[in-house]
């Protein structure tokens, strides 16, 4: 089966908006980083969904999304095909609310790389200051990277 889903990254000066995945049962995110984000409702829009999961996942409104890229993730959760657009916002209003998904916290740019992230998410978190669009594939099995490809457009 396929799922379509956005992964979102707030800027504000030097730092990313993270989320820790900690409070949820059986998420296959448990103790990573990750940007905010989420699956698509029916009729959104990927600009949509990517809005509307900033605001549910951390009370923040953003405006202008910033096509970073897609993602095919085959297989991702042993049983669907994840299809991923990623956006960079680069301004918002609002405050930080108590996330249902983990802990949100403010992280430098430089130390991005130091959190517990995915291994794919290390490659790619470096493109979303790069001009242009990327397309790439990111193949895991049992959680490990195996193989990965990009194409920038």
């Amino acid at each position: 089966m396929i799922k379509l889903a956005t992964l979102c990254y707030i800027r504000d000066g030097g730092k990313t908006l993270m989320l820790h995945r900690i409070k949820k049962e059986n998420d296959m995110h448990q103790g990573k980083w990750n940007g905010l984000g989420g699956k698509f409702e029916s009729g959104e829009t990927p600009e949509a969904c990517a809005i509307r999961e900033v605001y549910e996942e951390s009370g923040l409104v953003v405006k202008e999304p910033k096509l970073k890229g897609f993602i095919s993730f085959p297989q991702f959760d042993s049983a669907n095909d994840w299809y991923v657009f990623v956006y960079r916002f680069d301004g918002y209003t609002g405050d930080l609310i108590e996330s249902p998904e983990g802990q949100l916290e403010w992280i430098q740019n430089e130390e991005l790389n130091n959190l517990e992230l995915w291994e794919g998410d290390k490659i790619f978190m470096e493109w979303l200051d790069k001009p242009g669009i990327f397309t790439a594939l990111f193949k895991y099995e049992a959680g490990r990277l195996l193989e990965w490809n990009v194409i920038w457009h």
